[in-house]
């Protein structure tokens, strides 16, 4: 069994235009972890300002939340990845306990579960298009998941044999159904949902949550591609 406080874990965080969060986010990265900013064309000094922090800047023009993320899955040498959003919502410094669970054996894939904090932190029809979408994941895999949220950790090699072809937003859809396809463990993590700086890229109008689901309803209908049967330690 790994011990996530005896090796390093790079931390995946996508990042367009997140310049206010930037600095609380790097912040509360744990301390011996990378942080892999993956600068996804920001015009507002984001990628100077990450680089500053001591973040590793990877650039990816290509916009959308799937290239962003799968760039810095591939930049990624860690035995373990994590996942999280740049723009100060989630807190990097809660991921221990993700990576505990993984490298304890409890779990190859851990999400975490979003419990707003405050009025107005999650809109109401974004709230009801992730619980509409996590009972779809429910009826498709027998996963008891509440939600698909952006904040997540797994080994980085089984992950990376998952073979994630989405480059929309139907990315983390797309993780966690190939995660159930090939068996694996997934488990939720309570975490607290903070008011984000600035408006959200995706969610945050309802024009940006219908694209999501467009492209959430696109991975839903792809048939079970084979994938390696296991994400745990025998996978290495």
């Amino acid at each position: 069994m790994s011990d996530p406080d005896a090796t390093t874990v790079d931390v995946v965080l996508p990042c367009l235009d997140e310049a206010r969060a930037l600095p609380w986010v790097l912040e509360r990265i744990p301390p011996g972890w990378r942080a892999i900013v993956v600068d996804n064309g920001s015009s507002d000094g984001s990628g100077e300002i990450a680089s500053a922090h001591g973040a590793t800047v990877v650039s990816q023009p290509e916009r959308g939340f799937g290239p962003a993320c799968q760039a810095g899955l591939l930049s990624a040498e860690a035995e373990f990845v994590c996942f999280c959003d740049c723009d100060a919502s989630l807190d990097p410094g809660l991921l221990p306990a993700f990576v505990r669970e993984v490298a304890g054996g409890k779990a190859d894939l851990v999400l975490g579960r979003r419990r707003p904090q405050g009025h107005g932190t999650w809109p109401l029809h974004a709230r009801a298009g992730n619980l509409a979408l996590s009972q779809i994941v429910r009826r498709r895999t027998g996963l008891r998941l509440h939600d698909l949220g952006p904040m997540r950790a797994a080994r980085r090699e089984p992950l990376v044999g998952l073979h994630l072809t989405d480059r929309r937003s139907g990315y983390p859809l797309q993780m966690v159904l190939r995660a159930a396809d090939a068996g694996w463990r997934v488990s939720e993590v309570d975490v607290p949902y903070l008011p984000r700086a600035g408006k959200s890229k995706v969610t945050g109008t309802w024009r940006g949550t219908w694209h999501a689901v467009h492209d959430m309803r696109t991975v839903l209908s792809q048939p079970p591609l084979p994938v390696p049967a296991s994400g745990g330690e025998d996978a290495q």
